[in-house]
């Protein structure tokens, strides 16, 4: 399937989308608006949407050595006003703490501060001065006209992303048409492309079905199909985007506001504030249809002409067109959630301890069963240590009677009960602890029995005792 895919600008080249959809839909006026970073955010903020905090600018040689580095945070990320294509950005990650040596013998240390890069390359003041000129040149400028340089806040990390995303904050690109979402993918910053989510640069990009929010086929930067982050097992398909209706809803607004017919809207998730409109884009790139295997021609030609009155509307239409409905509405229906066969799960143990990792969903088994090594995670060590003892001192306990049985395990710390597993490859004896199991949203405190899977792909499976609020789709 992918040959048909591989060449994206095929579908839909970059000649054929200037003359069919941006011309036509995108005025001067509105494109100038786009192109134009601080003036965007500015009409964006106004609107009611929100966009991350602009620090500081410098439009002239002159203001950039008046300005106090010290007013500087200790992260934040440097950009051209009419960049394009994440060139000239550069984002810092802390300040270096110098040494009081170093104090003592430089003064000019402690008057100059100093950051560091995602991968912790140092930034010195004379760094920024020097990249800051080369902004103001037109370096990174469309047209290479002369520019401005700002600063902006660097948003915090959604803890769903910290596994996929190198360094950088992920962002969600969604292209819009007629007010209607047509197409979407979250980009994800890798070590290639120095913590920035752009493809072009080394990113992954990550198709995301419009109707349920969730990750489908990714590319590595300008064409590789992959199902991993590289280097890991983070699976890339399966991931659930929070604050979805809401995202769609921002870049649909973001078109009323701009005035464009045909627009990329770029939006992050923050950790503390949630959606975060970052910029918009009057000349989207086409990888996004590599990541979706779809082209965006037909569906562009397929909502051409509907009248959409309201950005609520435009979303329903949209989701409804180009994602999986059919999910929503056995869902509706049923009252269950629609899962696949492998599942992403939360599992909280003692203490609050937290683990996230991919679950076998298996209804041919009762109980649901975890790894010793993912119990110890979640804080049930001594559990562990004592329940190891006891297979290793007693090597055949079935045919004891269920009190016998109980009197060699009840002194297991947090020990909840104790139960007989029948299986292809016989039966087993395991003691069960409680956790809280949280998949696809619900929230499922269970007890779960301990065995040792460390030769098996996956350490949790999900037995049909905590299945009873889900539909299992083989085929996801």
């Amino acid at each position: 399937m992918f040959e048909q895919f591989k060449n994206a600008r095929k579908l839909l080249g970059l000649n054929a989308r200037n003359l069919n959809y941006i011309r036509p839909y995108n005025k001067k006026k509105s494109k100038r608006l786009a192109d134009d970073k601080l003036l965007s955010k500015r009409a964006l903020r106004k609107g009611g949407i929100p966009v991350p905090k602009l620090l500081a600018k410098i439009k002239s040689a002159e203001e950039l050595e008046n300005f106090d580095w010290a007013s500087l945070p200790a992260t934040f990320a440097l950009k051209p006003n009419r960049g394009f294509g994440g060139g000239g950005i550069l984002v810092v990650y802390g300040r270096k703490k110098v040494s009081k040596k170093i104090l003592q013998a430089d003064e000019q240390a402690i008057s100059e501060p100093v950051w560091i890069k995602s991968d912790g390359s140092k930034v010195t003041v004379s760094d920024l001065k020097s990249h800051i000129l080369n902004i103001l040149d037109g370096a990174f400028s469309l047209s290479n006209m002369p520019d401005i340089a700002f600063f902006e806040e660097r948003l915090t990390l959604l803890k769903l992303f910290k596994p996929y995303a190198y360094k950088g904050i992920p962002d969600i690109r969604v292209i819009v048409f007629n007010r209607i979402p047509v197409m979407a993918m979250l980009r994800l910053p890798t070590k290639e492309s120095g913590g920035k989510a752009n493809l072009q640069q080394g990113g992954i990009g990550v198709g995301i079905d419009l109707s349920s929010g969730v990750t489908t086929t990714a590319v590595l930067g300008k064409g590789k199909i992959v199902d991993y982050v590289p280097g890991t097992r983070m699976l890339l398909s399966g991931i659930r985007i929070p604050y979805w209706k809401e995202i769609l809803l921002l870049a649909v607004k973001a078109q009323e506001i701009s005035g464009m017919g045909f627009l990329g809207a770029d939006v992050a998730i923050d950790r503390e504030r949630g959606p975060v409109f970052l910029e918009i884009n009057a000349r989207p790139g086409l990888g996004i249809q590599v990541a979706n295997l779809a082209g965006l021609r037909e569906r562009l030609e397929r909502i051409k002409g509907l009248k959409i009155k309201t950005a609520a509307r435009g979303v329903r239409v949209g989701r409804d067109l180009f994602g999986g409905e059919v999910e929503e509405e056995v869902e509706e229906i049923s009252g269950r959630k629609v899962i696949g066969t492998i599942e992403k799960v939360k599992l909280i143990g003692r203490n609050e301890k937290t683990v996230e990792i991919e679950a076998k969903v298996d209804t041919g088994a009762g109980f649901t069963s975890i790894d010793t090594d993912l119990a110890e995670q979640l804080g049930f060590e001594d559990t562990v240590t004592e329940f190891q003892k006891i297979e290793a001192t007693y090597q055949d306990i079935k045919h004891l009677s269920k009190k016998e049985r109980w009197d060699i395990y009840k002194h297991i710390p947090h020990l909840e009960s104790t139960v007989v597993i029948n299986s292809a490859s016989g039966s087993t004896y395991r003691p069960t602890i409680k956790i809280t199991v949280v998949m696809d949203g619900v929230v499922i405190p269970t007890k779960v029995t301990l065995i040792n899977r460390a030769h098996l792909k996956y350490p949790i499976i999900v037995g049909k005792r905590n299945l009873k609020k889900f539909l299992i789709d083989v085929n996801k």
